[in-house]
């Protein structure tokens, strides 16, 4: 990924808490000359350190899987807050004209070389722990243990575990660095009054990284 200085983050906490809060990951895999890209939500593993390891797992039908054993590496990318912006929004396109739009955004690639896990305990802790991630902030949270046994077991039949250490991290916070204290001034407030959750999350990491330079 192409990384300028001013949009690079290395700071492991940072890319984790975006890992965690946008866990649905694009896994890509070169196998046999093609990219194979599946879509996976993954448990990230703060072990072992520095970066951490990806925990998922895909159908059994997948034949991703059996293709792991060459030992290829591959990337796991998670996409963060992203929007538009217009340079509508910045005072130098009253003052001088000389600018264009641009995207914002925020990703993280994660690159590891993957195993596949054929193992039916490990798959059962995996499950249990992936929904307990998802379901714990909810009212009445579901368990896998709330379901029949038979019928979880038979299910656990159905899927086999990935887990990829994490080699490589890194993490790209396009939030509009490169651009004048008023003109970033004017993407926080052009983006907190666009609808939607996402535009306000890029116009709180705008002002943060605005912060962090002043």
């Amino acid at each position: 990924m192409y990384i300028p200085e001013h949009f690079e983050e290395r700071d492991v906490a940072v890319l984790h808490a975006l890992v965690n809060a946008h866990p649905l990951g694009a896994w890509v895999v070169p196998i046999d000359g093609q990219l194979i890209v599946n879509h996976i939500p993954f448990v990230l593993n703060v072990a072992p350190e520095p970066f951490g390891a990806l925990v998922g797992h895909v159908a059994r039908g997948n034949p991703v899987w059996r293709a792991l054993a060459a030992g290829v590496e591959a990337v796991v990318i998670f996409q963060g807050p992203q929007a538009y912006i217009t340079p509508s929004w910045y005072p130098a396109k009253r003052e001088h004209g000389k600018v264009v739009p641009t995207w914002n955004y925020a990703v993280v690639h994660a690159h590891g070389t993957a195993r596949a896990i054929d193992d039916p305990e490990w798959l059962r802790r995996h499950v249990s722990e992936l929904t307990r991630v998802h379901e714990e902030s909810r009212e009445a949270p579901w368990s896998v243990a709330d379901a029949p046994p038979a019928f979880t077991d038979a299910m656990l039949k159905g899927i086999v575990g990935i887990e990829i250490p994490i080699a490589r991290l890194e993490g790209k916070w396009k939030a509009s660095q490169n651009r004048t204290l008023p003109d970033r001034q004017g993407v926080i407030a052009g983006l907190a009054g666009q609808p939607g959750d996402e535009a306000r999350q890029m116009s709180r990491l705008v002002e943060a990284r605005a912060r962090r330079a002043d």
